[in-house]
């Protein structure tokens, strides 16, 4: 359970972080690609919430490894928006958490592949 609570804890305060750098974006005049980052960063925590609420391991894996996938979305387009310098922003901050919850959630979904795969 440690890694669930933690993973539910640093995905919810990585949207905040998101909501934030979308208002800097706007701030900016950039409303396309934010749009994107907001949409898939905040997707992240919501995934892990009904994955915390799922009535069998297999959908706990299926809603843990979508938001694998809406984490690794994220991670494009913090990377597109660092790299088309479209907006000024910590890129570091974001792009070390959003690894570090990459991390977190691979290591879920692999640790729970293994369980059910030894248990067919």
């Amino acid at each position: 359970m440690q890694k669930e609570n933690l993973i539910k804890e640093k995905t919810f305060n990585f949207a905040l972080a998101i909501i934030d750098l979308y208002k800097i974006c706007k701030s900016q005049n950039e409303f396309i690609l934010s749009k994107q980052l907001l949409r898939s960063g905040t997707s992240i925590g919501a995934n892990v919430q009904e994955a915390l609420a799922g009535f069998s391991e297999k959908d706990f894996l299926h809603k843990m490894s979508i938001a694998s996938k809406e984490a690794r979305e994220t991670q494009y387009w913090i990377h597109l928006l660092s790299q088309s310098q479209l907006v000024k922003f910590d890129e570091i901050k974001y792009k070390e958490e959003i690894q570090s919850i990459v991390n977190i959630l691979t290591s879920i979904v692999k640790t729970l592949q293994e369980k059910l795969k030894r248990k067919a």
